[in-house]
């Protein structure tokens, strides 16, 4: 027998609506993907700071940052890059749940993975934001130095060398951080997330 059949979801007495209402705000996860160098990390970042000067509660996982911890035993092989991104969306599910917003800066080159994460979460909750970058300037940037060492075989597995990246097909938001600078690319997506998600707004609910 699947052990899975004996476990019950034990339904909590407080909601994720009665949690949205304490903190004063909706909740949603903000999925940044891109390649190595194109800015996913700096800009989830201060846009992190301006939420949170805005007076919302507000997380970000960002994927390095998750391999110190969660993820440190995972490779960059496909099927090891899979479980990152299965671990990461469902640790964001938990922070929406409770009333949190949550910011997401991992590569995630894999469209099908992308797509798995965003169906954790209800309409709207998954705001999928490609921070887009040609390779050529992302191995110009190179600020951790890690196209030369992937260039060199010192790296296997990385992403836009000898791993594919699928760039989103229908992602909500798209910021080319070739055109436009990283402060200039946060302010695209603070004012995208307030002006047009309405992300510090708190609708009240019928049921409430």
């Amino acid at each position: 027998m699947n052990d899975s059949e004996n476990i019950i979801w034990h339904q909590s007495q407080v909601s994720k609506q009665n949690r949205q209402k304490l903190h004063g705000h909706k909740s949603a996860m903000i999925w940044l993907t891109g390649l190595s160098g194109s800015g996913k990390s700096t800009i989830a970042n201060i846009v992190q700071k301006k939420i949170h000067q805005a007076g919302a509660s507000v997380y970000l996982l960002d994927g390095d940052n998750l391999r110190h911890g969660i993820n440190k035993n995972l490779s960059f092989s496909e099927q090891d890059r899979k479980e990152n991104i299965r671990r990461t969306a469902e640790i964001g599910k938990l922070f929406v749940d409770a009333g949190v917003i949550v910011i997401g800066a991992l590569i995630s080159p894999f469209e099908v993975d992308r797509i798995n994460a965003r169906k954790l979460y209800e309409h709207e909750e998954f705001i999928e934001v490609y921070i887009k970058c040609s390779l050529q300037e992302c191995e110009n940037r190179d600020p951790k130095g890690l196209y030369k060492k992937a260039r060199s075989g010192e790296i296997k597995h990385f992403t836009g060398i000898d791993q594919p990246y699928e760039e989103p097909v229908s992602p909500n938001l798209i910021i080319n951080t070739d055109a436009h600078s990283i402060l200039e690319s946060a302010d695209l997506l603070y004012s995208y997330l307030i002006d047009e998600m309405n992300l510090l707004e708190w609708e009240v609910h019928e049921n409430d």
